[in-house]
């Protein structure tokens, strides 16, 4: 039994295939999905796959790529989050790798969505790329770790996945962990501990080997686990296991309230 702990297949090329990716789902034993928001005006669709589907769940965040949007406040943020089957804040974060300039809003609107996290109670999902020491400082300076989360499609080092851990984060590993040249993610995957560790697609993006530049769904998530149980000589089933359990234990779901179809 798997969980694919962040896709977005409320993104249109998947959105249009949903009972194909819910019946490859239920042949891979994927029991349940975590559908992430990345921006209010879109938000609706992703919050009606949680609604429509027993097996599904939603987040509600403003991505840190995402310029030209509905700037969030904490108000809204705590508003929206009060609806049934969102389970957490995010994806949120802080992500340098494209603009350049002063990014003081990324900054700021992270700030604004760990300040919801702490309001409703919820765990933030959150994403670093080319930003990691402003992404600490920032879950630091606001108290994160009161929250709690996970740093999702993990990319960095050891001594970041370190870090985000001692302020009690868990740690998710995409297809990328398959990439041969992907060194440092090996690394980590080696050595968080089983009990912080979930798994993920990122559908559409990021596809696993042996669909690597093919769309990614839900369904690959298996493969993830695969190549962690290879790298920590364990059982692909024990990684399995244990991540399905981190999943219901850090989004307080109940998994006998909701079975697949």
């Amino acid at each position: 039994m798997y969980v694919d702990s962040h896709c977005h297949l409320d993104f249109p090329d998947l959105a249009a295939d949903m009972p194909a990716l819910l019946a490859a789902m239920a042949t891979a034993r994927v029991t349940h999905a975590l559908c992430i928001g990345v921006n209010l005006p879109d938000w609706p669709r992703v919050h009606a796959l949680a609604v429509t589907y027993p097996n599904l769940y939603a987040t509600v965040g403003v991505h840190p790529d995402g310029q030209d949007t509905t700037e969030p406040t904490v108000d809204m943020l705590v508003a929206l989050a009060a609806r049934p089957k969102v389970v957490a804040i995010g994806e949120t974060g802080l992500d340098y790798y494209r603009l350049e300039g002063d990014l003081g809003w990324q900054r700021d609107r992270f700030r604004v969505h760990i300040r919801a996290a702490l309001r409703t109670g919820l765990p933030l999902v959150i994403h670093t790329r080319a930003a990691r020491d402003d992404t600490l400082a920032v879950m630091h300076e606001e108290n994160a770790r009161d929250a709690g989360g996970v740093m999702h499609c993990f990319t960095e080092t050891w001594e970041v996945a370190r870090a985000a851990l001692d302020l009690g984060f868990h740690i998710s590993l995409s297809g990328i962990v398959t990439f041969k040249n992907a060194q440092d993610v090996k690394d980590v995957a080696r050595r968080v501990p089983l009990d912080r560790l979930l798994i993920e697609t990122d559908s559409p993006y990021l596809a696993p080997v042996p669909y690597r530049g093919k769309r990614n769904q839900p369904a690959y998530v298996p493969h993830v686990a695969a190549e962690i149980a290879q790298l920590r000589g364990m059982t692909q089933e024990g990684v399995a296991q244990a991540t399905t359990e981190n999943f219901f234990r850090l989004f307080r779901i109940d998994p006998k309230e909701s079975h697949a179809h």
